[in-house]
């Protein structure tokens, strides 16, 4: 079986070699599966991360080298890869060496007994404290959304079968989201039990903007939760509002002489106009992706290629 590695690449010049250089020894101390590693240059801003990459490719034709015209995330170096796979599994993993190579083996043998998608868990995360509760806020988003199960552990480090990979490549959409893509057609899906290490060097590139742009995506590209929110925040509050009037009129009959309370008023007033502000802001966010979707903003754009003649 052919196994095929990506591994999106951001300012990784002095780790990845030696990722690489582990996932080759993986495969040539076993003779069960052969490999195809595409790495692919997320328009790394800092090093010459895509030299090194050209310098791997040259010195191993298993391996294709992508370099992307600017950053345009993760999510999209990732889709980015798929026009290059071609093995019979593909496997993701980070350029940081958190991610041991031997599970590799274990996550594509899940995928062959018939998962479409197979997500490494760490028990033991080597993160920050921070990192590890915006994973926790990530998955409650994600399973309020319905955009993943409960029970399921998601990470970076995951497996998806040749059918996964022939239909995310019809995803257009210039908001991906690829798990939740994969969870909306197949209910293959599990965990493996993984060991999490400590970074070789530098810190996680995921900062609050690219956070929130990551719950967003999760929260509306496969689901209507956040409309059918607005739907329920306005029948409560009209309720509350009819009952509040009811009995302002009834307190001010039994008591005439009793203020009119402008302090709780102004209090009802903001915060009720603050909901409207956040259903008006989810409303925004919907047309606005409708708007980009129809002026076809694209997914990525691959500037070169090495060792592959696939087109873009």
């Amino acid at each position: 079986m052919l196994i095929s590695i990506a591994i999106p690449c951001y300012n990784s010049s002095r780790t990845l070699p030696k990722v690489v250089e582990e996932i080759v020894d993986v495969f040539n101390n076993q003779s069960e599966h052969d490999y195809q590693l595409i790495l692919v240059n997320d328009g790394s801003p800092k090093d010459n991360t895509f030299d090194v990459i050209r310098s791997l490719c040259e010195s191993n034709k298993k391996i294709v080298g992508v370099d992307l015209s600017r950053n345009f995330g993760q999510t999209s170096a990732k889709l980015a890869a798929l026009n290059f796979v071609k093995g019979d599994c593909l496997v993701y993993m980070d350029d940081d060496g958190q991610h041991p190579a031997k599970y590799i083996i274990d996550i594509a043998n899940k995928v062959f007994e018939g998962y479409d998608l197979v997500y490494a868990h760490f028990k033991n995360k080597k993160h920050s404290g921070f990192k590890k509760l915006t994973s926790v806020i990530h998955r409650k988003i994600s399973e309020i959304s319905g955009t993943k199960p409960k029970g399921i552990f998601v990470s970076a480090f995951q497996g998806w079968s040749r059918f996964a990979v022939d239909q995310v490549k019809k995803y257009k959409s210039p908001f991906p989201s690829t798990g939740g893509f994969i969870m909306k057609i197949s209910s293959k899906v599990c965990n493996v039990e993984a060991e999490h290490r400590s970074r070789m060097e530098g810190s996680s590139g995921y900062n609050l903007k690219k956070l929130f742009n990551l719950w967003m995506n999760s929260l509306t590209n496969f689901s209507v939760v956040p409309l059918r929110l607005a739907s329920v925040c306005g029948f409560i509050f009209s309720f509350l509002g009819l009952f509040y009037g009811l009995f302002v009129v009834i307190r001010k009959l039994v008591s005439p002489n009793i203020a009119a309370g402008y302090a709780s008023i102004a209090s009802i007033v903001l915060f009720s106009s603050g909901v409207i502000m956040m259903i008006l802001g989810f409303w925004g966010e919907y047309l606005g992706r409708m708007y980009m979707i129809m002026n076809q903003l694209p997914q990525y754009v691959i500037r070169e290629s090495v060792n592959s003649n696939e087109e873009e």
